[in-house]
């Protein structure tokens, strides 16, 4: 088949779990023998060569602006495809599905992963999130299936919108990294710190877990890793929360072997976002064998099971501390935790799995009716 991918910054993956995604899965469907291509937005992609992994890079340029970004590189790259020939246009982000009529104009098939309730994030003004919401009813309408990787977001869309989505979860395939120069550079050692990994933004409510930090009797660090273009209030509020407590430890964006190297030696990991489907960071932490405790959304509860630990988002930063006073006081529970979340990821979440169920559902739109 000839597939592209659409809607994200694109490969090499250096932002986002959707990255991620177009990353590992576009990757394993080359080595399955398919053609695939990745639109790429110029502005963040300096990789210099046309392919990558085995996948065709088309880079075109597009407004780096908050509100235009994703929406004019993803028109555009509709109006690429047209002439190129696809068989499946695989967008991701729900505000994305105003596009995905355009590739059909010439007998492409296009399927949308959309995400969690992206207009929940407060980012967002008032216009933005009904457009969000207006695009979200469209999916079912202009695209010729849907994706969630979250049951609670599958639900959301049958229940409002009578949309009949298909479940595909996010895989999560880590390699260990022991101990080395990513540590010491930032002054870490192997289980001594707890672990945040995310885009930092209001939503996200890393705040929760800076906050949680003031006031508790520990020797253990909290490392933040992530950053955010046009978030720099919140990035700046983040900081002063810390204030001049050398146990916070901010590391900017970290990928690939850093990333790895940080989260297969972390005690605990803590998911604070409070929107969104299925966090990719959350089901690496995991992978990893991390003790998880996350913000108690619907979508994180579905994702740890009983495999891992829960604090009131409404509560915020004293909840959280109470429930990180705990584990810290008792080594054994977690390591109860550690055993049960890579046991979680290893049964339910791997990237073959996932690409082994793309594929059959891109045949499946394919065939005939």
């Amino acid at each position: 088949m000839r597939i592209a991918f659409m809607g994200t910054r694109g490969v090499p993956a250096s932002y986002s779990g959707f990255e991620t995604c177009v990353e590992e899965l576009g990757s394993r469907l080359v080595q399955r023998g398919h053609h695939v291509t990745v639109y790429c937005r110029r502005h963040h992609i300096t990789y210099p060569h046309s392919t990558y992994k085995g996948m065709r890079l088309v880079k075109l340029p597009t407004i780096a602006n908050k509100y235009l970004d994703t929406f004019v590189h993803t028109w555009l790259s509709s109006l690429h495809a047209l002439g190129q020939g696809y068989d499946i246009c695989l967008y991701f982000i729900a505000g994305n599905s105003v596009f995905t009529w355009i590739p059909r104009l010439a007998g492409q098939k296009t399927l949308i992963n959309v995400d969690g309730l992206d207009w929940k994030r407060d980012k967002w003004p008032p216009l933005a999130k009904r457009y969000i919401q207006w695009a979200e009813r469209l999916s079912g309408r202009f695209a010729n299936a849907v994706i969630t990787d979250s049951r609670v977001v599958q639900a959301y869309y049958r229940d409002v919108y009578g949309i009949e989505t298909h479940y595909i979860a996010y895989g999560a395939d880590v390699p260990y990294v022991p101990s080395g120069p990513v540590l010491k550079r930032f002054g870490l050692e192997p289980q001594r710190y707890v672990l945040f990994v995310g885009r930092l933004v209001p939503e996200n409510c890393a705040h929760h877990l800076v906050e949680a930090f003031q006031g508790l009797r520990t020797g253990l660090k909290c490392v933040i890793v992530g950053d955010a273009p046009y978030a720099e209030d919140y990035k700046r509020r983040l900081r002063e929360i810390a204030g001049d407590d050398p146990r916070v430890v901010f590391t900017g964006y970290q990928f690939g072997r850093a990333y790895h190297e940080l989260g297969s030696n972390a005690y605990i990991f803590v998911e604070t976002s409070g929107v969104g489907g299925t966090h990719p960071a959350l089901l690496e932490a995991m992978a990893f064998g991390n003790c998880v405790v996350v913000h108690d959304t619907a979508e994180n509860l579905e994702t740890i099971g009983d495999a891992g630990l829960s604090y009131s988002g409404r509560e915020g930063a004293a909840s959280l501390r109470q429930v990180l006073a705990d584990l810290l006081g008792d080594p054994d529970l977690v390591a109860h935790y550690r055993r049960k979340a890579k046991e979680r990821v290893r049964r339910l979440y791997s990237w073959d799995a996932v690409t082994e169920q793309y594929e059959s559902l891109f045949r499946q739109v394919l065939q005939p009716r």
